[in-house]
């Protein structure tokens, strides 16, 4: 294998050859491309100065429309005047004309109350209606509502397609309607402003770049600065519509038998465009593209030597060297240490590597230490989801009962592994964070995941686990009968409360078992236990699933139903309670049977309840039902 430095070395200056060549073909390429985004960026900023134009003809037109629009109106409303001061003149055509002459308007008609028109300049017009054509359409609302003064937009008449704008009102005394018709010279003058061909013409004639303006559909040139040009199809000139829609940033075409680069760009209804000629484009581009390369290519050269020089001085020293020392770290020497300061990367490596060992050192001394003072199953295991097997400590294999084939297959494959802990977790043990039940045995799982390495710990809780199962027995249930005692019956009450709306309609019942004194005085305690135990049978088996059962102490027990939907459905419960009240009975010994007596009261909730008050509400009607039964 060849010394890192002589390979550098070699493929430093291939690279810098390959580099020098590269350059030759970025700079022509560069040098290209900036001329077309320089010839690109000029058409756009042309293009911008003809919206612009357009944008301020736009202005212009609008006014004018306006004042236009405006002027129609007055027109309307002096006729009006006229008319209603001199009521005459509406018999006289020629008067008419004459008012029209001096108003400086082309038509007037005049309309009675139902729309139809009854005098005016044009007798043609006599007797037409609002219902004669579109544009009369447009003034038909003025016959519900007298207070509208419409301007119709310009457009052509309905008897001679002739462009007209027209306005009208009622008269003052609304008596009839004036209607006018003015013809929009000074409008299509601004308008024709607006056509491309006319701003065109006041483009600088250039024999090198001329400007087109083509209609979207039809590929005709409607505007261009090359005259000859106008009303010809693109086509005749070398353009199609294909190019000029599809290649919005600029495309090579022969155009008027010239080799030229074309920028288009849609706008309205048409597209425009600079034609600018090859030779004009590329006129500096072999003159600038030889300085630049002669200047890239002595930067390139000496560049690759400095960066070669650096790269063996201050890179593959200090890599040979950190390379020796890991090399004695692999071997056992945990003693040694690194320390390069040649740069920032490597002190930090050095430190890093450092710390590693460190780490590594403190990481081993603390594990055996663990490890030899538990007493417990410790299982360790550990897998990187770039790697297929998975690395287990002896123990893991006993934690989870794998058999030897077992083992092996697990170990071979980390997905394996993944969907039987996937497996395991799907039984945890409620009540205990990451503890997981296998067949007999309860497991606790710790997992730490770092971007795909995963470091797990198993360990076999099972001792402890029973050992609190077995206390929180003894805890929370009475050992005579296996009911809640008082304190279990208020940790499940406290859950329900807590989540009303679950445990819906329920009912709170307190039950004093009935003549156990007489039992024990007569019988024994043996027989009074006998008593009780099947008293609480009867009560733990009332109603499965909507029901528990609690023995508070004594003779004194507790019956919770919850989960009724209605308080008829509880109300049945209560009912089936009574029955058992009145017909059960107890066997105390293989000769011995006597009526399973008791007494209860009940307190009816919906949602959340105080468990104390509902107890001393339903131990009062308890009292009073065990006085009734006395009596």
């Amino acid at each position: 294998m060849k010394p890192l430095k002589k390979i550098i070395s070699r493929y430093m200056n291939l690279v810098t050859l390959i580099l020098i060549s590269f350059l030759t073909i970025v700079i022509v390429y560069v040098q290209l491309d900036d001329t077309h985004q320089q010839a690109y960026n000029d058409a756009i900023m042309t293009f911008q100065q003809i919206e612009q134009v357009l944008e301020q003809n736009n202005a212009e037109l609008a006014e004018t429309k306006e004042e236009y629009s405006q002027t129609c109106l007055y027109n309307a409303q002096a006729i009006a005047y006229l008319i209603q001061a001199k009521p005459s003149v509406l018999d006289s055509v020629d008067e008419l004309r004459r008012i029209a002459v001096f108003m400086e308007v082309d038509e007037i008609h005049i309309f009675d109350k139902t729309g139809r028109i009854f005098a005016g300049t044009h007798p043609e017009y006599f007797d037409y209606t609002f219902d004669s054509g579109e544009q009369m359409m447009f003034f038909k609302p003025m016959l519900t509502d007298k207070s509208l003064k419409l301007v119709q937009d310009i457009t052509p008449n309905t008897a001679e397609e002739k462009l007209m704008q027209y306005s009208a009102l009622w008269s003052a005394d609304e008596s009839f309607i004036v209607q006018v018709g003015m013809s929009p010279v000074n409008v299509m003058k601004v308008t024709q402003k607006n056509e491309l061909s006319y701003i065109f013409s006041l483009f600088r004639v250039n024999t090198e770049a001329s400007y087109y303006a083509i209609d979207r559909r039809s590929g005709e040139i409607v505007g261009s600065t090359d005259l000859d040009c106008v009303h010809k199809n693109i086509e005749a000139i070398g353009l199609n519509l294909n190019d000029i829609a599809g290649q919005p940033k600029g495309f090579h075409a022969t155009v008027n038998g010239r080799n030229s680069f074309c920028v288009f760009k849609s706008f309205d209804s048409n597209y425009i465009g600079r034609v600018l000629t090859d030779r004009a484009l590329y006129e500096w581009v072999i003159m600038n593209t030889i300085v630049l390369f002669s200047c890239l290519v002595i930067s390139a050269v000496v560049l690759m030597r400095a960066v070669t020089r650096y790269m063996n001085r201050y890179v593959v020293d200090d890599i040979y060297c950190i390379n020796q020392k890991l090399h004695a770290i692999a071997a056992g020497n945990l003693d040694e240490v690194i320390d390069i300061q040649s740069s920032t990367e490597f002190s930090q490596l050095s430190s890093d590597i450092n710390r590693m060992k460190k780490s590594l050192l403190d990481n081993n001394r603390k594990m055996s230490y663990v490890l030899s003072k538990t007493n417990m199953y410790i299982g360790v295991y550990e897998y990187n989801e770039q790697m297929l097997p998975v690395r287990f400590t002896e123990y893991v294999p006993q934690i989870l009962g794998l058999t030897p084939e077992k083992t092996e297959q697990l170990s071979g494959d980390y997905r394996t592994f993944q969907e039987f802990l996937t497996r395991l977790r799907s039984q945890p043990f409620a009540n205990e964070t990451n503890v997981f039940k296998l067949n007999e045995h309860y497991i606790k799982i710790e997992e730490l995941n770092e971007s795909g390495n995963i470091f797990g710990v198993l360990i076999d809780v099972t001792e402890n686990t029973l050992k609190r199962l077995k206390i929180e027995q003894e805890r929370d249930y009475d050992s005579l009968t296996g009911l809640y005692n008082r304190r279990g019956l208020e940790n499940f009450l406290a859950a329900c409360f807590h989540k009303p709306e679950k445990y819906c309609v329920s009912a709170l019942v307190m039950i004093d078992a009935d003549n156990l004194k007489v039992i024990n005085d007569t019988y024994g305690h043996k027989e009074g236990d006998a008593y009780l135990t099947q008293l609480a049978s009867l009560l733990g088996t009332f109603a499965p699933g909507h029901s528990i059962a609690a023995r508070l102490g004594g003779d004194e027990f507790v019956l919770f139903l919850y989960q009724y939907q209605t308080k008829t459905a509880l109300s049945g419960a209560v009912i089936a309670l009574e029955d058992l009240q009145n017909s059960s009975r107890a066997r105390l010994n293989d000769d011995l049977e006597v009526p399973l007596s008791f007494s209860f009261g009940y307190c009816l909730t919906e949602g959340h309840a105080d468990y104390h008050t509902l107890l001393k509400e339903a131990d009062e009607k308890m009292y009073k039902n065990k006085k009734s039964r006395k009596s």
